[in-house]
């Protein structure tokens, strides 16, 4: 299992809620998406690819088969799902810096939890709750959010540098690609990989250094049967001399 791909954490929670306060749950999340506002300290933090916040009745859990059980649940559910660059701590101790009253008004209805301050009790109760992600694909390893964000600054630059007229003179169009380049250079740079990575990433290292230092191993026994048999032989002469 990995929660790790690229540069990319995926963290998946799940936390019982007391079915007569959904309602009351899903009136917050409604006046937070009509007023933005409430989600600014959220919003700016670049580390951050996606989050969302998803309730599920007790009774609105997917029946696949009339053989499959029906789930007798006492409580709803909520899930929360975020894709998002740095280490698991830094990401938890972001959001509670960042929305601690939005935190707690988001979860204040979910059984036991102890509020975003202090940390250490809300740490103890995200992992708790968390689901590990067992397949997590990521279509920019890469690429952090803000490498993202640039990407598609730059992306709308050229294609608006490309539609200006061609028929300028070179001294008139080294002019506005200079301002483009100048224009860009907060959104320019190189991606590599972090050293933060996942576990499958993990073992195909692990194994990869396991079969090198096999065939480092094998080329030496090479080596060493090399340098035998020519002594062997020689002996041999000398002997019958």
């Amino acid at each position: 299992m990995s929660n790790i791909a690229g540069k990319a954490y995926a963290m998946n929670v799940i936390t019982p809620i007391r079915s007569y306060t959904v309602w009351l749950n899903k009136l917050i999340f409604w006046v937070a998406l009509k007023i933005p506002s409430t989600l600014k300290g959220l919003i700016t933090l670049s580390l951050i690819h996606y989050a969302r916040w998803v309730i599920i009745n007790k009774k609105q859990f997917p029946h696949l088969d009339p053989s499959q059980p029906k789930e007798d649940l006492k409580y709803a559910y909520m899930l929360f799902f975020s894709n998002f660059n740095g280490s698991w701590d830094q990401y938890v101790d972001s959001f509670t810096f960042a929305i601690p009253g939005g935190l707690d008004m988001f979860w204040k209805w979910n059984i036991r939890y102890p509020k975003s301050v202090a940390l250490t009790p809300f740490h103890d109760y995200i992992r708790y709750n968390q689901i590990e992600t067992i397949h997590y694909y990521n279509a920019y390893p890469l690429a952090a959010s803000n490498d993202v964000k640039s990407a598609k600054t730059v992306k709308s630059a050229l294609i608006k540098f490309q539609q200006q007229p061609l028929d300028a003179s070179d001294d008139a169009f080294m002019k506005r690609y200079n301002a483009l380049l100048r224009g860009l250079q907060h959104e320019l740079g190189d991606m590599h990989p972090t050293p933060i990575i996942s576990m499958s990433a993990y073992q195909v290292q692990r194994r990869q250094r396991w079969h090198e230092s096999h065939l480092q191993k094998e080329q030496e026994r090479a080596q060493e049967a090399k340098i035998l048999v020519p002594n062997a032989t020689t002996g041999g002469q000398s002997h019958g001399g």
